[in-house]
């Protein structure tokens, strides 16, 4: 088994107990006794080794490796690798060789990370059981009977599996979290314009964001730092600073919310449990948590989806109508949906979205953080609900928080019949420092006891 920190694998590097090259060969080597799970839509061995060998010929002084030396990642297959085929698990871009770098990409490299391979995602990223109809499912690795989540389920498969250390997601709707949920790894989306998306196919221009998902919450927050810069050439991209989190200590005096009420409740008793579960540890931390009705979350996540589909089906409206049959079932459904959605329903969603980042505005004068599960049910069989139903059951507790563009993060917390569950976290605007200090801090609490 791979499963190693970032930090602890640049330490061996540089105390020359490792070589790029061979930590590199151990991953292709686990990728391949793993192919059955569908990771992975193309694999770039060369193109890795070659990497691998000119970060051991570059650096010298071991003493200042850039923080992603030698680390191993895996990128979605909706985000441009020069050189290397981005398909967005479609047809329509089977033979799409990318140019150049995404932003974020180039970032990566810029950090010594080493690009094994392009992960499986739901076809154009527009669903999450990952069970593509062109390049075959991604599938659960604690149950291949299962789905992955998704769109980014090959990323969070790979992590999970120690395929590689880290690797790269989009989220539209959950899209990173769900599958870190129903994997049972990290996923953190950052905050919307944290993260360029330029380079990187898009699903929804409104909604979109990159983000990391990894082993551990350190790990996530050591990527999300490398590929945090402010991007002059995407429209998207917004200027705020990154502060550093103290992993030392529990942050005095936080305030956290968890909500309550019938939009809350229809979630698996177990795992609203291991929310409670949860909160207790934010108590014996020193937090003060308490519960709201906060009913208007079902709106939002109602506006979200209609958004999502409704930019979907612009932004890839010429393939929709010249080939509709080259999208899967339930990807052209959707699209067909989004299509035919009005301007005034559209425009009532977006006024949706204004609304609701004023609520949350609100809501964070008297609270530092919510509480709440990351999907409402454990990962479901491949074969079993359909596509669409299953997008609107899974973004349940995720989509409210792309339209308000808040910063969220999915952390492991316990097993329900035997497969993954997660908690997620969410803060204000900007603090990424703050979600991942009080994540890593139950991490750790729950590691140790």
């Amino acid at each position: 088994m791979i499963e190693i920190k970032i930090k602890d694998l640049v330490g061996l590097y540089a105390r020359r107990k490792l070589r790029p090259k061979e930590f590199v060969e151990e991953c292709f080597k686990k990728i391949e006794a793993q192919k059955h799970l569908g990771a992975f839509i193309s694999l770039d061995y060369e193109g890795a080794m070659r990497t691998a060998e000119s970060l051991e010929n570059s650096f010298r002084n071991e003493e200042n490796l850039p923080p992603l030396y030698g680390v191993p990642i895996a990128v979605k297959d909706l985000i441009d690798v020069a050189n290397l085929k981005t398909t967005a698990g479609s047809l329509f871009f089977k033979d799409n060789i990318a140019k150049e770098d995404a932003f974020v990409v180039q970032q990566l490299k810029k950090a010594g990370a080493i690009i094994v391979g392009k992960t499986n995602l739901h076809e154009i990223a527009l669903g999450v059981t990952n069970n593509n109809p062109h390049f075959g499912p991604c599938r659960n690795p604690h149950d291949p009977s299962r789905i992955s989540g998704g769109s980014s389920g090959g990323s969070a498969v790979a992590v999970a599996t120690d395929m590689v250390v880290t690797a790269l997601g989009t989220d539209t709707g959950g899209s990173i979290r769900i599958p870190a949920a129903l994997c049972g790894v990290v996923g953190l989306k950052p905050t919307y314009g944290r993260v360029s998306v330029r380079g990187v196919l898009p699903l929804s221009w409104h909604l979109d964001h990159v983000g990391p998902l990894a082993s551990c919450v350190e790990d996530a927050w050591i990527v999300l730092k490398v590929i945090s810069r402010y991007d002059e050439e995407d429209p998207f991209s917004l200027k705020a600073p990154l502060r550093e989190p103290d992993f030392e200590r529990f942050p005095e005096g936080i305030k956290v919310l968890k909500p309550v009420g019938e939009f809350i409740s229809r979630a698996d008793e177990r795992i609203l449990n291991l929310v409670d579960e949860a909160a207790r540890v934010l108590e014996k931390l020193g937090a003060v948590v308490e519960e709201r009705y906060i009913e208007w979350l079902k709106d939002a996540a109602a506006a979200n989806g209609l958004i999502t589909q409704t930019e979907a089906a612009a932004f890839h409206r010429e393939r929709l109508k010249e080939h509709p049959e080259l999208f899967g079932e339930d990807v052209r459904q959707r699209l067909m949906e989004g299509a035919s959605t009005s301007g005034a329903d559209y425009a009532l969603a977006r006024r949706v979205q204004t609304i609701v980042k004023h609520s949350f505005r609100e809501l964070f004068k008297e609270y530092d953080l919510l509480i709440l599960p990351t999907v409402p049910i454990v990962a479901p069989p491949i074969q079993g609900e359909g596509a669409v139903e299953m997008a609107r059951k899974l973004t349940r507790f995720t989509a409210e928080f792309n339209i308000s563009g808040l910063p969220a993060l999915n952390l492991p917390f316990g097993r329900v019949d035997g497969l993954p569950a997660g908690v997620q976290f969410v803060t204000k605007w900007w603090r990424e420092d703050l979600l991942v200090q009080v994540a890593h801090a139950v991490e750790r609490t729950v590691n140790v006891g």
